[in-house]
């Protein structure tokens, strides 16, 4: 089984960015052989820390790029959804849809999109026991949902801190498809900054070795060409020698399983 590998950058900028991060991911993934890597990216962000934060270019512009992502580079694509009426949407112009950490729990936007009838990648909240991500798992497939993955990305530690509990892998994949580790969004510090987020991505390589070596399913993390230019995540988002790294790592880690 092909393991997988979701990535791309927090939230859409400009057209010419995205291509640029999409080109600079084909080039990582290019010749790998057992892995299958999916584009993610929000067209909208509605759980900023601060109203001034960048949010995104909106649901049609952002559809519109995954979109012409998703034909240019002819890989999947994925975006998450905050809201039941964005569903639809969504669901014709990407692969997969995401429902949000902080939204994990919500019946009526997980009841819509089990109803899309494409997979659904579920991000455990970082307030949520992995025991207790059945119940989002039977409200998806409640709906009819083909596939559904659980993807750990943290636990509250304290204010302003997070941890990962490999535990956490284990439990949720005998209620799932499939599960995933949020490499980058495990490493961050919400809050920490003030109006955004700080992080520590020099951690992530060794993170994502771990998960691999646990045996997990996929990984999640996001990258930029330029971290410092991201217009959110830039203390956790990967530049493409860290990504690149990151992915080296990880295959190591799992072939070494086989």
């Amino acid at each position: 089984m092909n393991k997988l590998f979701i990535a791309g950058p927090c939230v859409l900028d400009t057209e010419e960015t995205a291509f640029e991060t999409a080109r600079m991911l084909e080039s990582i993934f290019a010749g790998r052989e057992g892995v299958e890597w999916v584009f993610k990216a929000s067209f909208l962000k509605d759980n900023r820390t601060s109203a001034g934060s960048f949010r995104g270019p909106g649901i049609s512009e952002g559809l519109s790029m995954l979109s012409s992502i998703r034909r240019a580079f002819g890989v999947r694509v994925t975006t998450d959804v905050h809201e039941p009426g964005q569903v639809e949407a969504a669901a014709a112009s990407v692969d997969i849809l995401q429902i949000p950490a902080f939204l994990c729990r919500q019946t009526s936007l997980l009841e819509a999109a089990g109803s899309a009838g494409i997979p659904v990648n579920v991000k455990k909240g970082q307030f949520m026991n992995p025991v207790n991500m059945a119940g989002a798992v039977d409200k998806l497939r409640s709906r009819g949902c083909p596939m559904v993955m659980l993807t750990e990305r943290g636990s509250f530690f304290g204010y302003g801190d997070l941890v990962v509990d490999f535990r956490s892998l284990s439990v949720m994949s005998g209620i799932c498809d499939s599960v995933l580790l949020d490499v980058t969004h495990s490493l961050q510090r919400p809050g920490a900054l003030g109006g955004s987020s700080g992080g520590d991505r020099e951690h992530a390589v060794r993170l994502a070795r771990a998960a691999a070596a646990w045996g997990l399913d996929g990984l999640f993390f996001e990258a930029h060409p330029r971290p410092s230019e991201s217009p959110s995540d830039r203390e956790t988002i990967l530049g493409p020698a860290l990504a690149a790294e990151l992915v080296d790592g990880a295959m190591r880690h799992w072939e070494g399983r086989r």
